[in-house]
């Protein structure tokens, strides 16, 4: 197909089933584990967006949170506790979000150990107006055969990078990704536009450049344009659909999606009642 080589890298090994041991493997995850895919791109470049479509392709949208095949994680939900020095900065907007200090590295990596063995977790509920943890609330997250985690910094930790059995880097040009943040940032956050710019200028744009950015090369499939980048998706829906029925020798009733108009693929909080929902992303 032509521009295949614009998203996807790497397809024979990552797209493939085979034996080890004389076991079923496939994409290297051996029976019940859970397939752990990581979705990593620049702020407001549309991750959670390409894990929504996907999952509402895949049917699982409107599935019960405890029944659910495929569920979403965002790295948004392990921001650490800050210091009260680091709060007031952070109250004004001068509290860097997007540097991998600010993520609590270890919660994450005893997070998806977990995930990966199957087991029911928990995972803090963040507040973004007083940046801190929500006391006593939680997120639950049930086992499940496919688990997306997102977030802009998911691939720079080694420890937590390696436990992905698919990397997906959502690849969207700064200008759209800037549009997208200034008006989410200034009616979810009440700031007003010379905060959100100061903060992008100073922390966001260093930050993406210093430590997203470079983490792109550990990419299997990227995907340019997110979640507008139909064909790509569909490919993923498709790899996803068919890692769930070769696990279970079955064919899943899932629905199939219409198959979209062709076109080229160049460049793609929860509060404590709602377990398994998206969370707001303000940073």
């Amino acid at each position: 197909m032509e521009g295949a080589s614009d998203y996807c890298d790497n397809k024979e090994q990552t797209m493939s089933s085979y034996k080890f041991n004389g076991k079923l493997k496939i994409n290297g995850v051996e029976g019940k584990t859970p397939f752990l895919i990581g979705v990593a791109g620049g702020t407001a470049s549309g991750k959670s967006t390409v894990c929504k479509r996907i999952m509402e392709k895949l049917g699982q949208v409107d599935v019960d949170h405890t029944e659910r095949q495929v569920i979403t994680i965002s790295q948004d939900s392990f921001y650490r506790e800050l210091s009260p020095a680091e709060k007031e900065k952070a109250a004004k907007g001068l509290f860097n979000f997007d540097h991998p200090d600010a993520i609590d590295d270890e919660l994450i990596l005893k997070t998806m150990k977990d995930i990966l063995a199957g087991k029911k977790c928990e995972i803090p509920v963040y507040d973004y107006v007083i940046n801190s943890r929500v006391e006593n609330q939680f997120t639950t997250i049930y086992p499940a055969d496919v688990v997306f985690f997102e977030g802009i910094l998911v691939f720079y930790f080694p420890e937590i990078r390696e436990l992905f059995h698919m990397k997906l880097f959502v690849d969207t040009d700064s200008d759209t990704r800037l549009a997208r943040r200034v008006p989410r940032d200034i009616k979810e956050r009440g700031r007003d536009l010379d905060q959100v710019l100061h903060q992008y200028m100073n922390f966001v744009k260093p930050a993406f450049e210093d430590f997203c950015m470079p983490t792109k090369k550990f990419a299997d499939v990227i995907i340019p344009r997110g979640a507008d980048n139909s064909v790509a998706i569909d490919l993923i829906v498709q790899h996803i659909r068919d890692f769930l029925n070769n696990r279970n020798n079955k064919r899943f009733e899932m629905p199939v999606p219409p198959s979209p108009a062709a076109s080229p693929v160049h460049g793609t909080r929860r509060n404590a009642s709602h377990e398994g929902s998206y969370l707001s992303r303000p940073h």
